[in-house]
């Protein structure tokens, strides 16, 4: 999925353009901005070098989109494809959706999520799924609006760092 165009205040219009080599240090700007956001900054681990080989490497495992207004970069989504058992075709899982808070209210989030449909479409996927913060009610709400569910039945279990390697 290409360029799309036509959000925007004024004469700079908007585009969402695939994230290519060369965009590893803005990503990361924005990722901690959004770690920032959420209060996670202390479990931002990634480096250009890691983003460059997740995206652009031989064993890419993800794809990312940033968001433009004229030259100015506004925000970022990044995926991967996962793959649901029981509607045995693969998803798309977004990993995160950040607009930049200048920016936000003005239809960017929306375009991202627009763009991610359509790729998720395009690619067979059978659902298209991410996690929400429990306390950030903005995030819900947005989501809701544009016709998503919360899962409320399901609970997220993670295993990092040390607890991963014990287990191992």
């Amino acid at each position: 999925m290409g360029h799309v165009t036509g959000l925007g205040e004024g004469d700079a219009a908007m585009t969402i353009h695939a994230a290519v080599p060369g965009d590893e240090a803005v990503l990361l700007q924005l990722i901690r901005e959004l770690a920032s956001y959420e209060r996670l900054s202390e479990e931002v681990e990634a480096t250009e070098g890691r983003l460059h080989e997740a995206l652009f490497g031989t064993g890419r495992s993800a794809e990312a989109v940033l968001a433009r207004e004229g030259d100015e970069i506004v925000g970022f989504a990044l995926w991967f494809h996962n793959f649901s058992t029981f509607v045995g075709r693969r998803g798309l899982y977004l990993e995160d959706l950040y607009v930049r808070p200048a920016f936000r209210g003005r239809g960017y989030g929306e375009a991202l999520m627009r763009h991610l449909a359509g790729v998720a479409v395009a690619h067979g996927c059978g659902r298209m799924e991410w996690a929400v913060l429990n306390w950030n009610a903005r995030a819900a709400d947005f989501y809701g609006r544009l016709g998503a569910r919360p899962m409320d039945q399901w609970t997220v279990f993670r295993w990092d760092g040390p607890a991963l390697k014990r287990v191992a």
